[in-house]
């Protein structure tokens, strides 16, 4: 009898089976010849390249692209958000893909109100009646994880409550079980998979899905993001009412407006959108680049225009922090491109990365001058996102994996031009950045009051221990026993391979000399006789015979063994 756990093998190996061979696994790859002339064409940057239009690649690859899309959407929450996840890995899937997953909807049928109010009520103890002096039964949204409905708190407070399906962490946790399998024999056993690195990628989605699964951390998200935005005034987070969140629960305030995807242009010509999209571009660059959060999916449709003239922020259970590393080199990318310095660009890109084999440097250097050249010349016209994006993506063709922050930050900011151009398409993201470019220079100079700390006591430490090091030092020359030591190569390792081909050497050499002696042997009569041949000599061949096949399966399976060990040393590349 197959289990739902045998099943999901199934499904994901029709999956593979399906879509193996198609470009999927091929990497991403720039057309510069595909351009699509058609009205409407471009809505999607994040399907084409500068200069292009938007068209994600020809129609075939469309084609399975979404197929393939749609067949995730059908597999459930898990590889939903593992799809969500893999539209912001640019350098690892070609244009089509990433355009394609970027449009999954998450969106299922609600589950029953009966079912909604047993979940509400078990994590908070009480009666909805005791809690809420109204609970809608219909869901404002609903989604694969959760579902969202409005209410009224027993003081007035009008809030809505996201409620977690039953049963959905464990259809995750065993979805992960198997994908993880899955990934360790594909980066031990396959060449795409040491190429691309399931295991990490795989990794990295664990920690952004347990994350949405505790509905907490979105609770502090809130409240982090409504911290980095109160000196904004345009800008607003509905706040959460701790007290009545959980980890399957989250209660926050209630805002009332449109999205901004509702709003045409006529709509919007009594909005001043102006300085709420100042405002909103200054904030994200700030929340990145100075301190370290980033909202990763600020997609127009989580943008809420309120009735008093702000813009609200929501869904933040996707969110990811920034390193302090990947900060300073993000912010020095955005000075080199805004200064039109592709030589420079290209060797940030490089330090930020993990080459691959066959990584060619001067040709990555050359495409990115001709694409920070090109998007120079677009002028005010220029999008941050958009050109981050072809970086990743000019990455992963070349064989130079990224940071996922440098995705993530990518896919973040294109949302964002999104945002801003539909709001106010006069806005110039380059110009604003132009505008802030001090600001955004002194959040990388910038140290933490621990950092200086920290400095502090490695300087107190080099300062005490300096005089006795370099005394030393003098002394070991005086008396000419100053030596220099250089690891250039590892001396035990090179012993055992030594020794190892020396048993080898040695044993080939005995089993020969037994069978040259077997040979002379032949011609010496003998009273025993095997098959009719001397009896010792035929004894003789024998033992060499299997002493040679000995061997020979003794070298294949210590030679395996070792490059076994040898993989598992290097590990898959960082992604």
């Amino acid at each position: 009898m197959r289990t739902p756990f045998d099943s999901r093998y199934v499904d994901l190996v029709r999956l593979l089976t399906r879509y193996g061979r198609s470009h999927l696994v091929s990497g991403a790859q720039l057309d510069e010849f595909a351009v699509d002339d058609a009205p409407g064409a471009g809505s999607d940057p994040a399907a084409g390249h500068i200069g292009d239009t938007g068209d994600t690649g020809d129609t075939g690859d469309t084609d399975t692209a979404d197929r393939f899309a749609a067949d995730l959407e059908r597999m459930g929450p898990t590889f939903i958000k593992l799809g969500q996840l893999l539209s912001t890995r640019y350098d690892l899937l070609p244009p089509a893909y990433t355009a394609a997953l970027a449009r999954l909807q998450d969106t299922v049928a609600p589950i029953p109100f009966a079912d909604v109010r047993a979940v509400v009520e078990r994590e908070l103890g009480a009666t909805l009646g005791e809690r809420f002096s109204d609970f809608s039964v219909d869901p404002l949204a609903s989604a694969s994880i959760g579902q969202v409905h409005a209410a009224t708190l027993r003081n007035g407070r009008d809030v809505v409550v996201k409620v977690q399906r039953p049963g959905v962490r464990e259809t995750i946790r065993d979805d992960m079980e198997v994908l993880t399998r899955l990934a360790g024999l594909a980066d031990h056993r396959t060449q795409v998979g040491r190429r691309f690195g399931f295991g990490p990628l795989l990794a990295q989605f664990r920690r952004s899905l347990s994350g949405e699964l505790d509905y907490r951390r979105e609770a502090r998200n809130l409240v982090t993001f409504g911290e980095l935005t109160a000196e904004y005034e345009h800008l607003t987070v509905p706040q959460p009412v701790m007290e009545y969140t959980t980890t399957r629960i989250l209660t926050m305030d209630r805002v009332e407006g449109r999205k901004i995807t509702d709003l045409g242009r006529l709509g919007l010509t009594d909005v001043d959108a102006r300085p709420i999209v100042e405002e909103l571009f200054r904030a994200y660059l700030r929340m990145i680049l100075d301190h370290g959060v980033l909202h990763a999916d600020p997609h127009p449709g989580n943008l809420l225009l309120t009735d008093d003239g702000r813009l609200a922020l929501l869904d933040l259970g996707m969110t990811a922090s920034v390193p302090p590393r990947i900060q300073e080199d993000i912010t020095k990318l955005l000075l080199a491109i805004g200064d039109g310095d592709g030589e420079e660009t290209a060797a940030i890109l490089a330090a930020m990365g993990h080459p691959l084999p066959g990584y060619d440097a001067a040709a990555f250097r050359d495409d990115v001058t001709h694409l920070v050249s090109e998007a120079v010349a677009s002028g005010s016209g220029l999008q941050v996102g958009t050109v981050l994006v072809e970086l990743s993506r000019l990455s992963g063709v070349h064989g130079l994996r990224p940071p996922a922050e440098m995705s993530m930050i990518g896919k973040a900011m294109l949302n964002l031009d999104q945002a801003t151009s539909h709001l106010d398409p006069t806005f110039a993201p380059a110009e604003s950045i132009r505008e802030n470019v001090t600001e955004i220079f002194a959040s990388g100079l910038k140290t933490s009051p621990g950092g200086l700390l920290s400095a502090a006591i490695e300087a107190k430490t080099f300062t005490a221990q300096l005089p006795k090091r370099a005394n030393r030092i003098l002394d070991a020359m005086a008396d000419g026993e100053f030596r220099v030591r250089v690891d250039a190569i590892d001396e035990q390792r090179l012993h055992v391979v030594l020794q190892r081909v020396a048993n080898r050497v040695t044993l080939g050499l005995i089993i020969s000399a037994m069978l040259v002696g077997a040979a002379f042997m032949m011609r010496v009569p003998s009273s025993w006789t095997l098959l009719g041949y001397p009896g010792i000599a035929i004894v003789f061949f024998l033992v060499a015979a299997g002493a040679g096949v000995a061997l020979a399966v003794w070298i294949v399976a210590t030679d395996r063994k070792v490059a076994r060990a040898e993989l598992q040393h290097r590990g898959p590349g960082p992604h």
